[in-house]
């Protein structure tokens, strides 16, 4: 009811709607956020109150149920991180990071920040082809969701789910190293 009202216009019922889903966008975020070498000034409280101020200031936006506005959540999480990568990059140039592949993390919080600069780039190709695999990426790796939670925020199977997830990585992959191959 709080997410219908929230899109008819009432502002105030997200207010009313967060609380009561902070302890999930905090998994979220704490998932995205392990084992990330982003300093301690972009916390995991930072990245969820971040994400609702992108929720917040969005125009129009369409949510079906609760899984969907956790995917919506997941979305904004990740493009919080990935403003705050762009940021940090342009202050500190490199750093001697080491190349890595997408296979070598599960989630963006396993990530190194130069890496999901990397990660996102080749996230927007494989969107742009495969609107679902790019889905899929962003409720696994960005949102840190599980496969049947993945499955059931897209409204698909557990299988198809693991038969994409695996393809997106194969694929994103690729195109991490055709990136390599452009920079070298």
């Amino acid at each position: 009811m709080l997410l219908q009202e929230w899109q008819q216009g009432n502002e105030s019922a997200l207010d009313q709607l967060f609380p009561l889903v902070y302890d999930e966008l905090h998994r979220l975020a704490r998932a995205q956020r392990r084992g990330s070498d982003a300093p301690h000034t972009l916390n995991t409280t930072a990245l969820i109150h971040e994400a609702y101020l992108k929720l917040v200031d969005a125009d129009h936006v369409t949510v079906n149920d609760r899984a969907h506005f956790l995917a919506l959540s997941a979305r904004a999480m990740r493009q919080v991180l990935i403003n705050y990568v762009h940021h940090k990059r342009r202050a500190k140039r490199g750093g001697g990071q080491q190349a890595q592949t997408l296979l070598e993390h599960h989630h963006a919080g396993d990530a190194p920040l130069d890496l999901l600069l990397s990660i996102n780039d080749a996230l927007e190709k494989l969107s742009a082809r495969h609107a679902r695999m790019g889905q899929i990426v962003e409720c696994r790796f960005f949102g840190g969701l599980s496969v049947e939670e993945t499955a059931t925020v897209l409204g698909t199977s557990v299988r198809t789910v693991e038969r994409e997830w695996t393809r997106a990585k194969l694929y994103l992959t690729a195109l991490l190293d055709e990136g390599e191959g452009e920079a070298a």
